[in-house]
């Protein structure tokens, strides 16, 4: 059973630094950069386009390492002799895995990339706090209220990170040359940002107390929250290129990594358990209350100002080094919309995004609908924030191993047996939802429900850092952050596109009576009442006010889970596999796109 909301599980993608040297098929032809071409007239300016993308939070990326062997890149010299000279050097097409010289750990980082690397991960806390309130805790607080149908409608929220690939260009390309490159986006997007928070956090509470007519409204405000963090995160990360120097620039992703992760966290695990009435009385009182100890409006409040502050504080107190460009305006933005263009007309290009978007279907009901099911069943949100905090160490360090093991000439082999693994891992959620204890989760029950969960994170991160790994080897060097952005945003929306037609499923599927009980109802009221279905919240709660019993007799998570498991069972078996088999043997001729 996977936490993650949008195929986290879910939550950073390293991106790896392409060399701009680019070898003649030819042997022994020159390997001097083509400056005709205006993708590799400016190194910085070509791999400044912002390539990460938001896959869940509880995804990490590894800490850097002297040598790297899963793909990570480095710039080299153009003299062709050097170049032959090195111990990793590339040939016939074969990719290099040297790596520079850089801080062998976090605290060894000169003053200055220190300072920038804290900068970072502040910018990126800031943007995981609005995506983990979207993405985790709204969606549980609106089930109280809802149908999963219209819990998978507030889902839509959460499409900017599958959708920022549209209008990173843009980004990257129009900027105020007296703000800065990236200050120009992020000042306005921060300001922006904290007004919507500060407004939210006075407003927030009445809106949740009508969802279900305010429903649509509440999906436009956070799809607009998710939208400023989406299109702020390729900023930041174009910015953490020239931020950070050339030997400690995979650091950036470990900057990433804290930060995302740390404002997911915050938002959806922390905020969840002391916003539960139960876990405050529990713990921290004496005296029962009805409410939690954090509401959602002095969350939202608190981090309005958090944002605010930081946002003057950015502009008053950071200078942003100036860049030449020569992609700026219209120009650049048309340039890099004619790469994407180029990628996805290869043909094993187009096969990769097919098999990306459906590949996830299979895990939707349960990393959708099985959290929520045992909340419906009876475990406490305190609980399942304990769950989860169990959960973040071992992500640390499944991401680690799951790297080494992401290496060599079958880089998908990882993703193909956590492949099964998350399909066996899904239906042993199942089971804990269907053999949930009648008198409440015990000791055992709450080990068993962390076990199934830390199994099914395990094999997410996985597929994750297979998959990502794949994406650094085939990725074309010459326009290297548009091709890891084009299939890491394909990737994301093969994880969101099923969700909100599972949780639809899941009320389509579901039988439920609403009857009166014969030990309390009144005779009065036998004679005038009629049974009514109740599958949806607000028919469940229409029944309690008439002093009925809603009685689900087909209860839909179970039909829908099952349809998910075998649905991704046979396209494995009979598509993905064999296809990704074939993929991965593929020269990396095959994955170019001609100049």
């Amino acid at each position: 059973m996977s936490s993650q909301v949008a195929d986290r599980r879910n939550l950073t993608r390293p991106r790896a630094r392409q060399p701009f040297n680019t070898l003649s098929k030819a042997p022994g032809a020159s390997m001097t950069r083509d400056r005709s071409n205006s993708y590799y007239a400016e190194e910085q300016e070509l791999d400044d386009l912002g390539a990460s993308n938001f896959d869940g939070p509880h995804h990490v990326s590894l800490p850097p390492r002297r040598k790297s062997s899963t793909g990570r890149l480095p710039k080299y010299d153009d003299d062709e002799d050097t170049y032959k000279d090195r111990p990793n050097h590339t040939q016939n097409g074969k990719r290099s895995r040297g790596h520079d010289e850089g801080a062998s750990s976090l605290w060894q980082l000169p003053p200055a990339d220190f300072r920038n690397f804290s900068l970072l991960c502040i910018l990126y806390l800031l943007q995981g706090v609005p995506v983990g309130l979207a993405m985790g805790s709204v969606p549980f607080l609106l089930k109280g209220k809802l149908s999963y149908g219209q819990v998978g409608l507030f889902s839509l929220a959460s499409y900017p990170y599958s959708m920022k690939l549209l209008w990173s260009p843009i980004v990257d390309a129009i900027y105020s040359p007296t703000i800065g490159r990236r200050k120009s986006w992020i000042i306005p997007i921060q300001t922006i940002s904290s007004i919507m928070l500060l407004w939210l956090g006075s407003h927030v509470e009445k809106l949740l107390a009508n969802a279900e007519s305010r429903l649509g409204f509440i999906t436009v405000l956070f799809f607009t929250l998710v939208f400023l963090c989406a299109t702020q995160d390729v900023a930041v990360d174009g910015w953490a290129l020239t931020l950070l120097s050339h030997a400690n620039l995979s650091y950036a992703s470990t900057a990433q990594t804290i930060g995302l992760n740390t404002g997911y966290f915050l938002s959806f695990t922390v905020f969840l358990a002391f916003n539960s009435a139960e876990f405050a009385n529990k713990y921290f009182r004496t005296v029962p209350l009805d409410t939690g100890l954090l509401s959602m409006s002095a969350y939202l409040k608190f981090w309005g100002w958090a944002y605010l502050i930081m946002t003057i504080a950015l502009f008053l107190g950071k200078t942003e080094e100036k860049t030449r460009d020569i992609r700026s305006g219209k120009n650049g933005i048309l340039d890099v919309y004619s790469a994407m263009w180029k990628i996805v007309k290869l043909p094993n290009v187009q096969l990769f995004i097919l098999i990306h978007l459906v590949s996830k279907f299979g895990f939707q009901a349960n990393d959708a609908v099985t959290n929520l099911k045992l909340l419906e069943k009876g475990l406490s949100k305190e609980d399942l924030a304990l769950t989860v905090l169990i959960d973040f160490p071992f992500e640390i360090i499944f991401g680690y191993y799951s790297a080494k093991w992401s290496v060599g000439n079958r880089p998908l082999r990882p993703w193909l047996y956590a492949f099964v693994g998350r399909l066996g891992s899904a239906l042993l959620a199942q089971l804990l939802v269907y053999y949930f204890p009648k008198n409440g989760a015990g000791s055992f029950y709450l080990l068993l429900v962390i076990l199934v969960h830390v199994l099914g994170s395990f094999m997410s991160t996985v597929q994750f850092v297979s998959i990502n790994a794949f994406h650094t080897q085939i990725a074309d060097p010459a326009i290297g952050g548009t091709y890891m952005t084009t299939l890491n945003t394909v990737s994301n929306l093969g994880g969101q596109w099923p969700r909100v037609l599972v949780l639809f499923a899941v009320d389509f599927f579901t039988r439920a009576t609403c009857e009166l009980d014969p030990a309390t109802a009144t005779s009065d009221q036998v004679e005038t009442f009629v049974p009514f279905s109740c599958p949806k919240q607000a028919d469940k709660q229409r029944c309690a006010n008439v002093g009925g019993v809603c009685d689900m007799t087909v209860d839909g998570y179970y039909i829908t889970n099952i349809f998910c498991v075998l649905i991704g069972g046979v396209l494995f078996f009979s598509f993905i596999r064999p296809r990704v088999e074939y993929l991965q043997k593929l020269d990396l001729s095959k994955w170019r796109v001609e100049k």
